[in-house]
Parts: structure tokens; sequence; C-alpha cells
């Protein structure tokens, strides 16, 4: 007896069933294929244009295989629509050892080049000092950061203050070039940190010295400054103490001093006086055309609760960065933009027109401003000073 195979006797309903799941398969990927968008995704600074799948901008990142951390920074948010030629700015975060005024810490970051980490410092940043330049990269070697602490030296009957990088007590009596003899105490070692605020008291050893070192005080100079806006300080020249080498006549009885008097004080350094350059700036309202880039701006600062003064410090401020141009490009730094943004694509957290809307670029630009310097007249204060913002 011959039996029946059953296989043999569905085969096609089989077939029936294979071809709808290859159908339906086809089906699928044509909705991939429809759904597919061209994206710019900067990621860390390597700027791609790719295609990508899905609806949000995680799954756009998702399917070039770019997993998000809790920490990263993503700008559009990874719920947003994808925007069609868009571009999303992606920043992984990791940690960096540093040494920041000579203490070596793990930080964790999304800069990635040190300029980037002294600007997230924050005021703690402005005008520190690192051992790479601006641009280096954020890699394994440790980076040492100075940032400016104000300090109070009292020596020789002066108080004298000064404002260093220095990470030392050492370090910055060398730069203030307070010499220091055998014998002298002073308050706090010499080998303690450097802090903001500290007070060092020098105590001079002169029981029985006849010649010793005494510290010249400088003077303090204030100039005003037109180009700065009203209200603003800065130093422009430090003061550094001069030096006097005292002879004196000692009088002694049973080998125990009971006077002395200045016999000779002969100056071995002069002091150099501290200038201290005060804004006097008329923060008028600037002039603007109707419809203009910079009217446009004038508006938006005023949306800030910026008014006339403020919006005159952004003119001054974005004229000498960009002239107002929407498409001012630096080849040399890839700054672009009425802000200069570097690089241009952080621009992009505000809106994916970022390359030609000037509305959009002014947003991130007064975000920028106010996140970094407080104010329009405190970035065109720092400019002034040091040539960048």
């Amino acid at each position: 007896m011959r039996y029946a195979r059953p296989w043999l006797a569905s085969r096609p309903a089989r077939w029936v069933v294979r071809g709808a799941v290859v159908g339906t398969l086809a089906a699928v990927c044509g909705v991939y294929v429809a759904n597919a968008s061209t994206l710019t995704i900067d990621y860390n600074g390597d700027v791609r244009t790719v295609g990508v799948y899905g609806d949000t901008v995680g799954d756009a990142l998702a399917s070039q295989r770019i997993r998000l951390g809790r920490d990263d920074v993503v700008q559009p948010a990874a719920t947003s629509d994808v925007a069609p030629g868009g571009t999303v700015v992606v920043r992984t975060s990791r940690e960096v050892t540093v040494e920041l005024d000579g203490q070596v810490m793990t930080l964790r970051t999304t800069a990635g080049t040190v300029g980037e980490l002294m600007a997230a410092l924050g005021p703690r940043g402005d005008g520190a000092l690192a051992t790479a330049s601006r641009t280096t990269r954020l890699d394994r070697d440790p980076i040492r950061f100075s940032t400016v602490k104000q300090v109070n030296i009292a020596v020789d009957g002066s108080v004298l203050e000064f404002h260093t990088t220095q990470s030392t007590v050492r370090g910055l009596f060398r730069e203030a070039g307070i010499s220091l003899q055998d014998g002298d105490v002073t308050s706090v070692p010499l080998d303690a940190a450097a802090v903001d605020g500290m007070v060092i008291v020098v105590s001079r050893d002169v029981s029985s010295s006849r010649t010793v070192t005494e510290v010249l005080p400088f003077k303090t100079e204030t100039v005003e400054d037109s180009s700065l806006p009203e209200g603003y300080e800065s130093i422009r020249t430090v003061g550094v103490p001069g030096e006097a080498t005292v002879t004196y006549a000692v009088k002694t009885v049973g080998g125990a001093v009971v006077e002395r008097t200045v016999a000779e004080r002969r100056v071995t350094r002069k002091p150099v006086d501290e200038v201290v350059v005060v804004g006097t700036m008329d923060v008028a309202t600037a002039p603007v055309d109707p419809g203009s880039a910079r009217a446009l701006g004038q508006a938006m600062a005023a949306e800030r609760g910026w008014g006339a003064g403020e919006f005159s410090c952004l003119d001054r401020l974005w004229e000498k960065e960009s002239g107002w141009r929407w498409n001012a490009d630096n080849p040399s730094s890839s700054a672009y933009g009425i802000p200069q943004a570097l690089p241009g694509s952080k621009m992009a957290t505000v809106g994916s027109d970022w390359l030609t809307n000037p509305a959009t670029q002014i947003e991130w630009g007064l975000g920028y401003i106010s996140g970094r310097y407080g104010t329009p007249c405190t970035a065109w204060a720092h400019s002034v000073e040091v040539g960048w913002y």
C-alpha cells in the first residue's frame, strides 16, 4: 500500500503562504526606502551627510549605529522628528583627567577641545592658562589648567593685591618678584596651591641681619577707555613691586640688639605701576535699517530684556565679527554666520536652517552670549581685551 505524503499534498498552499511572506517583506522594504532621508550628522566635529531611516532623530542616529549615552548631548532632541536635509549635532560625553589649579581631577564633559572645556568652566575659565593650545583635542594625556586668582600678600608694611594664574604660592612669589631670605616665614607653605581670595603674610627675620631686601609697593593708575562699555574694569598692566636693599646700623648690648636704624636704602628694582582700564563708552542706541539683520537682532535682544545700551555692545561685537552677514565664513577656523559660531554647525541646536537663516543664527548667538558672558557688553569688553569672545 502506498501512503500519501502530506507535505506533497499541501505544496500549493505552502507556495501561497511563501508568496504572501515575500510580498510582505517587499512592502516593508518599500516603506523603509520611502522613509529614507538625507541628514547631515555632526558627530564630535566629524561632519558627514548620510542616508538615514526612521521617524525620529534617535531612530535616524540608530540607523547609523550611533548609540546615545545618558550624558550625551544631541540637538535637535532624540525624540524630535527628522527634518530631511537637516543637521543633527551629537557631542558624546566622556571622562577626562585634568590638573586644575594644581589638583588632579576627573571630569565628565562633552567638550572635545581645550578651548571648549575652558568655555565650559564658565567665568572660572576666563583668562585661564593651559599647557596646550585651545584647539588641542582632549585625549588621554592630562592637561594642566590654571585659572585667574586674586591673592593678597602682606609684606614689609604693605598689602599687595595680585591677579595670577600661578598654581602654587611659590610660583606666585616668583612671578611677583618678591624675594624671600633665609629665616623669612610665610603664613602659607610655599608649595601650597594658590587659591582665589588667599591672604599670605610674610614675616621677615631681621633680628640680626644688617642688610635685608624689602618690597617697594606699586601704585595703581586708572585709565578711561571709550571703546569699553561704561562700568567695565580690566587690568591692562599688571602691577609689579620693586625691591630695595636696606642696610641697618645695629646697636647691641650684651649681644642683644637694642637699636636698629637705617644707614642706607638702595633701590635695586623700580616698581611697575598697575594700570586699570575703566570703560566710558556711551551705550546710545545703535543705528539700524528696518528689515535688516541688525534690526532683527535689536528686536530679539529686546525680547531677552537687553535694551539700547546692551544692543550697542552687541552691534559693535557682531559688526567686528561678521558685519552682520549671515554667510560670513572664516575658512581658517570654520567659524560661520553672524555670531561666528565655531564650528558653524553648533547653530543647528536652534534650527536646521542655520546656514542661511539670520534669525536662527542670532537666536543661537544671543543664547551663547547669555550663557557664557551674561550680557553683550561683557562679551564685547572681553573681545576688546583679548581679541575674541
